[in-house]
């Protein structure tokens, strides 16, 4: 297990001051990784690398985004954090669940922004989401302190634990682009038979299926016989019009 498979992404962060105390979480427990998608303010700016203190390096190695896809290509495993419960079919994990999650691929902490948290449709992207165990009767977390008590925990579960779990070396897990192409794919062969009706319901039911194939541990073999699948059944179609 290493701490530099373990990346925390900021979804569309709204105040440099919580962007700069991530950064200082993030190296406090000893992590690399600071991933920001969609930031409100300019960044890098003054006040996100004043309140980084000690930490600016991770802020000046940090990836920027414009959107989730591009943010997530590299990442295995997505964990989604939210102070609410989901009626999705998703896992929903604790902190103490995270010592079953294999450390060994390569992990991404998604945290939503100040003010509104992760939609439905960011959520839909996470292999899991975690609560943090707070008063139920005030359950909102700054940014920064969400996810120090991440890192920290994280932290823990390196050094303690050692995973017994061992996978054929023949087997490969796909990797978030992977899936992505192969969603792509499918996507397109949908749209072109008109499958997504009616059309204001499209956003809804590309989250539908998108948790559907996030939440699946495919390997590439597997995403590589779905893309065959889906691209043959497009070109039969094709065959069946002339």
């Amino acid at each position: 297990m290493s701490k530099n498979n373990i990346s925390f992404i900021l979804n569309k962060p709204q105040l440099s001051e919580n962007i700069g105390a991530c950064a200082r979480a993030i190296k406090n427990f000893n992590f690399k990784k600071l991933i920001v998608i969609n930031p409100k303010p300019t960044f890098p700016n003054d006040k996100i690398l004043a309140t980084s203190v000690g930490a600016k390096d991770i802020i000046y190695e940090s990836k920027k985004y414009d959107n989730l896809d591009k943010a997530l290509t590299k990442v295995d495993i997505v964990i989604a954090t939210s102070a609410r419960y989901r009626n999705k079919n998703i896992k929903h994990i604790n902190l103490e669940e995270l010592k079953k999650i294999n450390f060994n691929k390569k992990i991404g902490f998604l945290f939503g922004s100040e003010a509104s948290g992760l939609s439905n449709n960011e959520i839909s992207y996470a292999n899991y989401t975690l609560q943090i165990p707070t008063n139920p009767d005030f359950k909102s977390l700054n940014l920064s302190h969400s996810l120090i008590i991440i890192a920290q925990y994280v932290a823990s579960v390196i050094k303690l634990k050692s995973f017994p779990f061992r996978k054929s070396k023949k087997v490969k897990s796909a990797s978030k682009k992977e899936i992505q192409l192969m969603l792509s794919l499918c996507i397109k062969n949908l749209d072109e038979i008109n499958f997504f009706r009616p059309k204001e319901k499209r956003p809804k039911m590309l989250e539908n299926l998108r948790n559907i194939f996030y939440k699946m541990d495919l390997s590439d073999k597997e995403t590589r016989i779905l893309s065959g699948v889906f691209a043959s059944l497009a070109k039969k179609r094709r065959l069946t019009k002339y």
